[in-house]
């Protein structure tokens, strides 16, 4: 494939695909500026792998969940950020994960966005993931663990969710 043609291929893929580019970085990135900056370092870091795509070993969005996650996981190890460097997710954070204005944000789905920017990297991955209503086997294969460490994964942090949940329900919180 010629270089224009290749640039071409990645740019309509990039363009179907970037609202996955830019729910990761809001996840995993603190304020507007950093979110801006992990989601132009995830392109580059496409742009750099995409010579050696292969559609037939895996899906598009596939390939770029994993490469997406990576880079910002590499990005809270350099930068030291977890729990204590992010900011609390907002009514713009949700607009901004959900990829269209929220009307009225329920005070239970910001609840469960503060949970999901609480959790350690790999259980926000795929937590990301489960949300976006991928399958466990797709999530497997993006984070590399088994299909049931993914179930187990996922039921552990429902148990956690409703948990507190019904602790901040009890408390009138």
């Amino acid at each position: 494939m010629s270089g224009k043609a290749q640039r071409q291929r990645f740019e309509a893929l990039w363009r179907q695909h970037q609202g996955v580019v830019l729910k990761v970085a809001s996840v995993y990135a603190r304020g507007a500026e950093d979110r801006r900056d992990l989601a132009q370092e995830i392109g580059v870091q496409l742009w750099r792998a995409f010579a050696a795509y292969d559609e037939r070993r895996a899906k598009f969005g596939t390939w770029l969940y994993r490469i997406a996650l990576n880079v910002a996981i590499s990005h809270l190890r350099r930068t030291g950020g977890e729990a204590g460097r992010f900011e609390p997710l907002d009514e713009g954070h949700l607009d901004t994960i959900a990829g269209e204005p929220a009307a009225e944000p329920d005070e239970r789905l910001a609840a469960l966005y503060a949970f999901i920017g609480g959790l350690d990297a790999l259980n926000r991955a795929l937590i990301l993931l489960y949300l976006e209503d991928r399958s466990h086997a797709e999530i497997a294969e993006v984070l590399g663990i088994s299909t049931t460490n993914v179930a187990t994964k996922i039921n552990r942090i429902k148990q956690r969710l409703r948990g507190q949940m019904t602790a901040a329900a009890a408390t009138g919180a």
